[in-house]
């Protein structure tokens, strides 16, 4: 993901992906290093088969990506689209902030 602003529905996808806990909770874990979906359910108390759900749908908006390690694959996080994420959101409350001073400034001087 580069620096332009992020498109709405990459947004969504994102804020979608990272409202469930427990996908939450795997990108928490792979912050700290990749691991396997094995790995990550040893951690998280879920099954194997649910950490590769929730796996898929981190890699299909473009959290995770696949590292081969030998015969395991391990997964890593990609901090990049939550970079971009928060630039967005930044941009948002900065307009917002600007607003509210607006009105302020008027209630001030009526």
């Amino acid at each position: 993901m580069s620096g332009r602003a992020l498109p709405d529905g990459t947004v969504v996808a994102l804020c979608n992906a990272l409202g469930e806990e427990t996908r939450w909770s795997i990108l928490t874990a792979l912050s700290e290093g990749d691991a396997s979906a094995s790995a990550l359910a040893r951690r998280l108390p879920v099954t194997r088969q649910a950490i590769a759900k929730h796996l898929a749908v981190l890699h299909e908006v473009g959290l995770v990506e696949t590292v081969q390690a030998g015969r395991e694959v391990q997964y890593r996080a990609i901090g990049a689209p939550l970079s971009a994420m928060a630039r967005r959101l930044d941009a948002i409350g900065t307009e917002w902030d600007r607003r509210l001073a607006t009105i302020k400034h008027i209630a001030e001087n009526l």
